[in-house]
């Protein structure tokens, strides 16, 4: 009688560790974007809202940016202030854009008396809760012509006075300054050419580039300070060192 056969040695099946690699894979891509979504960017993730409201839902999705927009837009209505403030955006903040001859008085940082009440109402409504973690740039703008006075000595110091001059206004009605940043350009950024290619004045022109803008946008407007953390060497002596 012949000696059965062994039988074949069975394979070392490993399908195991596909499933292994997948279950590894999906909790890595969790993380990375647990991770993105704690430093998730405001102003990015509104744009993507709008842009899935748009595009895959009927269903309105809120954006405290666009309310805010809306809400500003009443504002200069309600004031009648539409020749003296243009809305707008520029693709990360919102832009009030004050006109100068409107705000302020001639060649001076002072505030006009028609300036005081629209200041106010725009104060009030960035000061409401829903809106309280928006910041404020403000930039003060000035034509090119020289301006020589006793307080003003150049177009820098009128342009960044006029700036310095809302964030005040801003502050003494309440609002954190940490909220709020003022920066003079004096004539480097025109909105139109201040002159023709004679180099003759276009009044026009000059009028509109004598301008003090808000950018108003979620995004910190300030860097953190890193605090030195201070160990005592073995010398006795206190020795700084910076935290990462």
């Amino acid at each position: 009688m012949a000696v059965p056969a062994p039988p074949p040695a069975e394979e070392d099946k490993e399908e195991w560790m596909a499933t292994y690699a997948d279950a590894i894979t999906l909790l890595m891509a969790f993380f990375v974007l647990f991770f993105s979504f704690s430093k998730v960017d405001e102003e990015r993730f509104d744009s993507v809202a709008e842009g899935l409201n748009k595009n895959m839902t009927s269903q309105e999705r809120k954006s405290e940016k666009k309310d805010l927009q809306e809400d500003l837009k009443d504002i200069i209505l309600q004031e009648g202030a539409e020749e003296a403030i243009k809305i707008g955006t520029d693709g990360v903040s919102i832009t009030l854009e004050l006109d100068g001859g409107a705000f302020f008085k001639p060649a001076s940082a002072d505030l006009t008396e028609q300036a005081l009440p629209v200041l106010g109402s725009i104060h009030e409504q960035l000061s409401s809760p829903i809106y309280e973690h928006f910041n404020i740039a403000i930039e003060g703008h000035t034509d090119d012509e020289p301006i020589n006075s006793i307080k003003f000595v150049s177009n820098w110091e009128l342009s960044a006075g006029r700036a310095s001059r809302v964030v005040r206004f801003m502050i003494t009605k309440g609002m954190k300054n940490t909220r709020l940043k003022a920066t003079g350009y004096a004539e480097t950024q025109p909105k139109l050419p201040n002159r023709d290619a004679d180099g003759v004045p276009i009044r026009d022109n000059m009028i509109a580039n004598r301008r003090v803008v808000l950018r108003i946008t979620r995004n910190p407007i300030y860097n953190k300070i890193r605090i030195p953390k201070f160990r005592r060497a073995e010398t006795g002596k206190k020795v700084s060192k910076e935290i990462k």
